[in-house]
């Protein structure tokens, strides 16, 4: 559905993206994830061809999307959702019916289909309501049926739930999740919520200071980033530097200050590394003999506990601090208390190597 190369914009002296070359397919929701000013933004407006690009190629349908003769007609056939939505002084349904009427649909079709967006957005006695009296998650949920209505053939959103109450969040990835499954709309969706970019997308690239250095699946980018930058950005809490001592059959040994973690990798003995695993992957126990497959198996003691809604990040000092996740209910089976001795365990297949970056 779309593809760029090396696609690049400035803005005077500053280069906003570079070098960005990627496909999206057919019928996936995309995800683009990176911290804000990251140029997540700015993609997408070369992407819907709000603006174009200072250099590289982009074909969008199959066709190039930056001749003067595409440009237009790509476009209708195209939609874009921003993060502040754009509510006209006039009814629901008048807000959700302009892009249709700009098509010069007949005045039977535009009733059937807003009548059907209210429906779809739960919003069914709403369509003769002033559009400006609503809250901020009604609103864009109305923008969002204004984009519907037309049947884009891709649906560009720009962080669709920026600022908005959980309730609203909710709804509004029912409403994208129910568009793409049952009417195979591409959508292309950038969030800097990494909880949203996984619920949502199949696939996902990161922006990162105006350069793409990683897509791939979402266990991809949260389990085996491609850079510390990326990993620290998807919130791996376990980065260590080490060096590897041993590899054997596919199985490395990584010296991290006097301890042996095995982990899986391809690289070779003396090359210094970062070790990567997720708290998640942290399993934490008061018998350091208790049954596990996992390789990694180290005495600490707990500096601290930080609660983080339902669960706790637990940290504990092995020498170096690891950290784990736990439920509230298991912070209180084990009795976990800052001070405790506890036994951590991570296993190899949970272990991302990446070389040590300068």
């Amino acid at each position: 559905m779309i593809e760029t190369e090396n696609l690049s914009k400035r803005y005077g002296e500053r280069e906003i993206l570079r070098e960005i070359s990627f496909s999206i397919r057919d019928g996936e929701i995309f995800g683009l994830i990176g911290p804000s000013g990251s140029g997540k933004s700015t993609l997408l407006r070369l992407l819907d061809l709000i603006e174009m690009p200072t250099r590289g190629s982009l074909s969008i349908l199959g066709e190039d999307a930056l001749s003067r003769d595409a440009r237009f007609r790509l476009r209708r056939r195209m939609a874009m959702l921003s993060q502040k939505p754009v509510i006209f002084a006039r009814t629901v349904s008048e807000n959700i019916a302009i892009g249709m009427k700009y098509r010069k649909a007949s005045q039977a079709t535009i009733h059937e289909r807003v009548s059907q967006a209210l429906r779809d957005i739960g919003l069914p006695g709403y369509a003769e309501r002033p559009a400006r009296t609503l809250s901020g998650g009604e609103a864009q949920r109305v923008a969002l049926a204004r984009a519907m209505v037309t049947d884009p053939e891709i649906l560009f959103l720009d962080e669709p739930t920026a600022n908005l109450d959980p309730h609203s969040v909710e709804k509004i990835e029912e409403i994208i999740l129910r568009l793409n499954r049952d009417s195979g709309t591409t959508v292309v969706v950038s969030t800097h919520d990494m909880l949203q970019g996984q619920r949502l997308a199949g696939r996902m690239g990161v922006i990162m200071e105006g350069e793409l250095p990683q897509i791939g699946t979402t266990v991809e980018i949260f389990h085996r980033p491609a850079t510390k930058n990326i990993a620290r950005f998807v919130q791996v809490a376990n980065i260590l530097d080490g060096t590897i001592t041993e590899h054997y059959g596919g199985e490395v040994s990584v010296d991290i200050s006097g301890k042996t973690f095995c982990a899986v990798s391809p690289m070779n003995p003396g090359k210094q590394v970062n070790i990567l695993f997720r708290a998640e992957d942290v399993t934490i126990g008061l018998d350091g003999n208790s049954r596990t497959s996992a390789r990694n198996v180290y005495p600490g003691r707990i500096a601290r506990l930080m609660p983080s809604g339902p669960f706790v990040h637990v940290v504990i000092d092995c020498g170096f601090d690891i950290t784990g996740l736990v439920t509230l209910r298991s912070v209180e089976d084990l009795g976990l208390t800052p001070g405790k001795d506890v036994w951590v365990s991570v296993k190899a297949t949970a272990i991302h190597v990446l070389p040590l970056e300068k």
